[in-house]
């Protein structure tokens, strides 16, 4: 496809909204008719704002969910930092409280516009950001080209392109070109991230590596965590984080398997979609398990097999309760999850093979010994069965991925590094608005 076509091809997107892209235009429809973003905020959604715009420089910062959002949370921080006022975006229920829980006010909250013409065009009219930074993977075209007709610089952070992705784009190089030419600067987690990009015609990029490992250790309550650690003095434990459909399954398999093994085995599993606690549970109970829901309040007996971790922004709770995680979307599903968090809480890591989206991280983690790969359920049961009956070798895990995440800090210096020049003049222009000063 020439460049002219690309163009005529963005214009007709620029008048058809969704239209070229219907997948993306059905999801975000179901969303809203199945009620999974909040009623009193739907408007949000078609850029009508819910708050008012402070006065002074404003950044458009935009993170799709919640590992994004927590990506770039140190990055939000530092901006406010300067006095610069910061309107977060997200896409879902489970990011906007995580937003609440570790920004509160400091920052703005709405619900991110659909990628519609009218609705982001009232929605750019309205905040006027001077900066517009996307995390990761968010490319949305008609956000792209309204904020390239108003000249408002685009930087993509963390940024990454997955396998998948990356073919796709270059099938349509005219288009993605077109697109990626109204970014003033992306900066990728990787070298190979940075290389799909400028193929894509993304100029100038960068690498700062990724942003999730320079993020804080997931907090946690400590005189919850208390009451469940003295709810299981000297249970052997291990963790199912991040599960996707069929991966509770394979945790409640495996602790079938080694319950005898084990006695006082404790498995605790966390879905990845905490909405989906009413059937993991019912389909654990009805193997025979008991299970104790997180958002029950009931206390771990010595006779529960299973406490699900039903809830949001507790992850710091799940991890500090065992050694040895296992993290999902990677047996059944395909992606995988960050293993960062695990790791520098001081868990042994496994994970299935399907792990595209992170695999850098994992692969700087098993390099170091930190994270093994399994290929089945039998193998996971193996290695968990492994991992409890061998602390020496489950410590030396610990202690290397702990080591390993702190070899790979350094991507917020250097993101900041690379923002700078867009930063600086606006903390400039907060000294002439110190109503907006931290």
């Amino acid at each position: 496809m020439s460049r002219r076509l690309a163009r005529a091809a963005l214009s007709l997107y620029r008048w058809g909204g969704l239209a070229l892209y219907p997948a993306i235009g059905s999801y975000l429809a179901l969303r809203v008719a199945k009620g999974k973003e909040e009623r009193s905020r739907r408007r949000e959604r078609y850029g009508i704002a819910s708050v008012e715009r402070p006065a002074g420089p404003l950044v458009w910062f935009h993170a799709a969910s919640v590992g994004e959002t927590n990506a770039i949370v140190p990055l939000i921080k530092e901006v406010r930092r300067r006095g610069i006022a910061v309107l977060l975006t997200t896409g879902t229920i489970t990011s906007a409280k995580v937003v609440q829980d570790r920004l509160g006010s400091d920052v703005i909250h709405q619900y991110v516009p659909l990628d519609l013409k009218p609705a982001i065009s009232r929605f750019l009219e309205y905040w006027h950001p001077d900066l517009a930074i996307m995390a990761e993977s968010e490319i949305w075209p008609m956000t792209i080209l309204e904020l390239g007709k108003r000249h408002i610089p685009q930087v993509l952070v963390n940024g990454r392109i997955s396998d998948r992705s990356f073919p796709r784009w270059k099938r349509r190089h005219a288009i993605a070109d077109a697109l990626f030419e109204n970014f003033a600067l992306v900066i990728a987690q990787s070298e190979t991230d940075a290389e799909r990009f400028s193929a894509l015609g993304a100029l100038p990029v960068m690498v700062s590596g990724n942003l999730k490992v320079d993020t804080d250790a997931p907090p946690v309550d400590p005189a919850v965590l208390k009451t469940y650690l003295d709810q299981i003095p000297g249970r052997r434990t291990w963790a199912a984080i991040s599960t996707f459909e069929g991966e509770e399954a394979a945790a409640g398999n495996v602790h079938r398997a080694l319950k005898e093994r084990t006695p006082g085995l404790l498995t605790i599993i966390v879905p990845r979609h905490p909405e989906r606690g009413d059937a993991v549970a019912d389909m654990l109970t009805a193997r025979g398990l008991k299970v104790v829901r997180r958002t029950s309040g009931e206390p771990l007996t010595p006779d529960t097999d299973i406490f699900l971790g039903d809830t949001i922004g507790e992850m710091g709770l799940y991890l500090r309760m065992t050694e040895i995680a296992f993290v999902g979307r990677s047996l059944f599903a395909e992606g995988g999850q960050n293993p960062l968090e695990p790791a520098m809480l001081g868990c042994a890591v496994l994970s299935g093979g399907n792990v595209q989206n992170f695999r850098e991280a994992y692969q700087q983690l098993a390099r170091n010994g930190s994270a093994k790969m399994v290929r089945d359920v039998e193998m996971l049961a193996k290695g968990v069965h492994y991992l409890l009956a061998n602390d020496e070798m489950r410590r030396q895990m610990i202690d290397a991925g702990q080591e390993t995440v702190q070899e790979m800090r350094g991507a917020l210096r250097a993101t900041i590094k690379g923002l700078e020049p867009y930063i600086n003049p606006l903390t400039v222009k907060a000294r002439l608005h110190p109503r907006q000063t931290s």
